[in-house]
């Protein structure tokens, strides 16, 4: 198991270790960047905020059918903030590289593709693989492995009311997620700094649970570009890495699925990759979280205690009854 290390480091500054390794002298440029755009964030931190008015926030609104708070009245993170730090790296490295490339990207018209163990399967177009599901707002908090969280109010569907309508088999046990692969439209695809396209995938009742829900929106509107437009996963209790954005397919599969850091980094990134602070990454602790925010921004603000399961231990914690979970992180 991966041993503790300093405390003291700054997470948002190192690399990760998949990719230095890999790619190790495209990331000496890169690692420059990273420390040039984390200075810039910090300077341009927005003031926090617990709501987002509809003239504040672009993007078409959504309509919403009801609220759920599950981050127990935590104050939500700014949309700006929450818009403007960002790991997705399709479209760069660096944490404001999304909001700053994805202009391009087109996420209308749009299909996935369902497969694998299950009566129907097929390719349905956006607007009919949501028809008939309910859309309602669900506030998470999301912790990154790389020490910061969010509170964002999230807009979508419950992914285990779907996942049922195509009827999965008794031999569906996991569901493998892909992400779109648009190397004209993602600029950081063009940089092998990963075994693109992007993968990640949940065991069946993870996958079931009725946190776990499809995002097509936050904050009352339509998914941001930068956050995974038009679909992105969202598992409140397990790392942000796990929350695949712009997905174009969903498998039913019978055999756990390879994921893209499982992959890159296995010692590093557990396939469940659930948020426990007893477990730490090799070389930072996990046991406090930085509370992206106002001057969460700062590298050394807003430091707070992480919870098991990211706080929804209540909610969760029997998916794993009897699992040793310093060996299944």
């Amino acid at each position: 198991m991966p041993k503790p290390c300093r405390n003291d480091v700054r997470p948002s500054a190192i690399t990760p270790e998949p990719v230095y390794r890999q790619r190790r002298e495209l990331l000496k440029t890169l690692a420059l960047g990273a420390t040039a755009l984390a200075a810039g964030c910090s300077s341009a931190a927005a003031p926090p905020a617990t709501a987002t008015t509809a003239e504040s926030t672009p993007g078409k609104a959504l309509s919403v059918s009801r609220k759920t708070d599950n981050a127990g009245g935590e104050a939500q993170t700014s949309y700006k903030d929450a818009t403007h730090y960002n790991n997705y790296y399709e479209f760069g490295t660096g944490k404001g590289d999304p909001a700053e490339t994805s202009g391009s990207f087109h996420p209308q018209p749009w299909s996935v593709e369902i497969a694998g163990h299950a009566e129907q399967t097929g390719h349905f177009s956006l607007e009919d693989l949501l028809k008939g599901q309910t859309v309602e707002e669900r506030i998470y908090r999301m912790r990154c492995v790389e020490g910061w969280s969010m509170v964002i109010p999230w807009d979508g569907i419950a992914l285990g009311d779907l996942l049922k309508r195509f009827k999965p088999t008794s031999q569906a046990k996991y569901v493998a997620f892909t992400t779109v692969r648009r190397p004209a439209e993602m600029p950081g695809l063009n940089r092998p700094v990963l075994d693109w396209p992007y993968r990640e995938g949940l065991r069946i009742d993870e996958a079931m649970h009725p946190l776990a829900i499809l995002a097509t929106g936050m904050y009352g509107h339509e998914l941001p570009n930068q956050n995974g437009a038009p679909l992105r996963l969202v598992v409140p209790w397990k790392y942000g890495f796990k929350g695949i954005k712009s997905i174009v397919k969903i498998d039913f599969v019978e055999t756990q699925p390879k994921t893209i850091w499982n992959d890159a980094g296995p010692e590093e990134y557990g396939f469940y990759s659930n948020v426990n602070p007893a477990v730490d990454h090799p070389r930072w602790s996990q046991k406090t979280e930085r509370r992206i925010g106002g001057d969460g921004l700062n590298l050394f603000g807003n430091r707070i205690e992480t919870k098991p399961f990211n706080g929804y231990a209540e909610q969760v914690a029997s998916l794993y009854a009897g699992m040793d979970l310093r060996k299944n992180f």
